[in-house]
Parts: structure tokens; C-alpha cells; sequence
């Protein structure tokens, strides 16, 4: 029989035992996206308006290609972790698992097809 406490057995794990790893990720795309944005919205709203074929060339140059990339990576992988939080909040049940499965596709299908945009447009 182990002799130890509540407290002893409880510290480090949360209630879910994941919830501190979770909570830093969070913060840690929160700090990605406040750099990223910016620099999406300068790249991005330079070409704003333009043809298609400026539009290509601009973006078969790295630099906004990979800012635009990065951006829809991390700014899904946020919206996701963000989602499930709100899930597991106020669904219980089998509920909570099928939609935190189908968010979770569906943000990753989401930042693959806007990948496979950005790669279209630049190669």
C-alpha cells in the first residue's frame, strides 16, 4: 500500500493530466501568430487586387510563400487546439469525441488544401 497523499499523487498532473502542456501550446501559437499576421498582412496586401498572374509570380518568390504557409499551419493548428478546449467545455459524452475528431479534420484538411494552393501558385 503507497502512503501517499492527495496532494502528492495530484501535483503535475491537472485534472486531465495534460492540461499544462495544452495550455502552453496554446500560448506558444498565440506568440507564432502575433508575429506571422503582420507579416501576412504586409506580404498579402501588397498583392491585394492584382491579376492572377501577378499573383503567381509573386508568390513563386520564398519569402511570401512561406510566410502565407506558415501562417495557415499555425493559424490552424490554434483554431484547433482553440475548438477542442470549447469542446471539451460544454459537450460530454460521445458528442465531445465525434466533434473533436471532425474539427480536428476538418481544420487539418482546411490547411491542407490551403497548402496545396500556395505550393500550386509557386512552383
Amino acid at each position: 500500500m503507497a502512503f501517499l497523499t492527495d496532494r502528492k499523487r495530484a501535483i503535475g498532473l491537472g485534472a486531465a493530466k495534460s492540461g499544462t502542456e495544452h495550455f502552453w501550446a496554446m500560448k506558444k501559437s498565440s506568440v507564432a501568430l502575433l508575429v506571422l499576421i503582420p507579416f501576412f498582412v504586409f506580404t498579402f496586401g501588397g498583392i491585394l487586387g492584382s491579376s492572377f498572374e501577378e499573383v503567381q509570380a509573386y508568390y513563386a518568390r520564398p519569402f511570401p510563400a512561406i510566410i502565407a504557409a506558415l501562417t495557415l499551419i499555425v493559424g490552424f493548428k490554434h483554431f484547433n487546439d482553440g475548438f477542442q478546449v470549447l469542446i471539451e467545455d460544454y459537450v460530454h459524452g460521445i458528442w465531445e469525441k465525434i466533434l473533436i475528431l471532425g474539427m480536428t479534420g476538418i481544420s487539418y484538411g482546411a490547411a491542407a488544401v490551403g497548402i496545396f494552393a500556395i505550393a500550386k501558385m509557386a512552383l
